[in-house]
């Protein structure tokens, strides 16, 4: 896991990752507290998809990206670095120019079409997994599920 580039705020944009070919995760609606919207970008082609937690389209993925797409590009930029997205989703843009919004600008030109929406429930359920260990009382005892990372070296 690397360190975020830098702090972001958790409250519109809770997860976000790079993972199976895709820029996905989950951004709170600006209208209901109680709907979130699962969003990706596919690598490459830059498909994108974006809909509730119950499987409802997203009003604003249109034709081009929404602003809950938007949201998880600006988010992602600040979680991995501009670098990092750009190269993950293979955005060709020079290095002075990167940032969020160049980004987004550059997967805006080759008219991105609608995605697959069959994502949306894998990275909704991994969200909710990590939810689940916001909830665990503090313990220095190793998880179970989490034994399959390395072990860490101990600092003399």
């Amino acid at each position: 896991m690397t360190a975020p580039s830098r702090p972001r705020k958790l409250a519109k944009v809770p997860f976000v990752e790079l993972a199976d070919g895709r820029l996905q995760g989950v951004v709170s609606s600006g209208s209901d507290i109680e709907r979130v919207y699962v969003s990706s970008v596919a690598a490459g082609t830059y498909a994108f998809a974006c809909s509730t937690n119950n499987n409802r389209p997203c009003g604003g993925a249109r034709g081009s990206f929404c602003n809950h797409i938007q949201a998880l590009i600006n988010e992602a930029v600040l979680q991995y670095g501009a670098d990092r997205v750009a190269r993950y989703l293979r955005v060709d843009i020079a290095d002075a120019e990167l940032g969020a919004q160049t980004i987004t600008a550059a997967m805006s030109t080759t008219r991105p079409s609608q995605g697959d929406t069959k994502a949306a429930a894998p990275v909704f359920s991994r969200f909710l997994r990590h939810l689940a260990y916001l909830e665990l009382a503090p313990t220095t005892a190793p998880l179970p599920e989490m034994q399959w990372f390395p072990p860490t070296r101990q600092v003399a």
